[in-house]
């Protein structure tokens, strides 16, 4: 079993790769960690995450990343890792940062794993205009702005794969990944109500993870809701461990 300090040493891998899988629309560097800013959309595509172990926030720079959010229109948030350092985490509870959301991240090892061969499952390099509004239209809420959404994944850079699950011709399931020095995100897994469950979530993943190991990466990670339990399992059944918690928290 890895140990604690093998375990935060693969989160600093997974979280500073995020940054390059789920690209925003401008990011900053303040200290250790990095300010990002994309509209509104995504939790983490609009957020100050550490970038180094111990990281740590004075009042300064708080008082900044709070004026910089603010100035975007949008509330200050702060994503709460293990990298983070204690006093800042209470320095933090003690600004009235409440939680928004709470994920799990997720890895996998890809040895072995096979390169998928069905038919259905539809790879591109690049987000096509059909595969957009695919994903727009199962999210809610500001996600369901395909436009948004567009900005983001049209500005990856690194090689990617975008998965389509077809039946009879129409896409009715999707997700991306994204490879970077041995390890590959895999998100943004979704698929048509009217065709839950057929297993077409796990084709997905697992058609993703077989494409991951073609791009010689060692490893998957994902991030996914504390709350979503069916998702979990389904990670879980596909060699997924939970590597790391963190809470995404918002300044009203």
């Amino acid at each position: 079993m890895p140990t604690a300090t093998e375990d935060h040493r693969l989160a600093l891998e997974c979280e500073r790769r995020i940054v390059n899988a789920w690209p925003a629309l401008s990011t900053l560097i303040v200290g250790d960690w990095v300010l990002r800013f994309a509209d509104g959309y995504s939790g983490r595509a609009n957020a100050a995450s550490p970038m180094a172990f111990e990281a740590g926030l004075d009042d300064t720079m708080l008082d900044q990343i709070e004026e910089l959010y603010r100035a975007d229109g949008l509330q200050p948030c702060i994503r709460l890792t293990p990298l983070v350092a204690a006093q800042t985490r209470e320095a933090v509870l003690a600004r009235g940062y409440r939680i928004k959301d709470a994920s799990f991240g997720m890895i996998a090892p890809l040895a072995g794993w096979p390169v998928a061969t069905a038919a259905e499952l539809q790879l591109e390099a690049r987000p096509e205009a059909d595969w957009i509004a695919g994903v727009a239209a199962l999210q809610s809420g500001i996600k369901t702005d395909a436009a948004k959404l567009a900005a983001i994944v049209e500005r990856v850079r690194l090689p990617a794969a975008f998965a389509s699950w077809l039946i009879e011709g129409e896409p009715v399931a999707f997700g991306m990944a994204v490879a970077e020095r041995g390890m590959a995100e895999i998100g943004l897994i979704c698929v048509d109500p009217g065709q839950r469950g057929k297993g077409l979530g796990r084709a997905i993943v697992s058609g993703l993870m077989g494409w991951a190991g073609a791009m010689s990466c060692h490893s998957a990670y994902l991030q996914v809701d504390q709350t979503n339990a069916i998702a979990r399992s389904l990670y879980e059944s596909l060699g997924f461990r939970r590597l790391y918690a963190y809470e995404t928290r918002i300044l009203d």
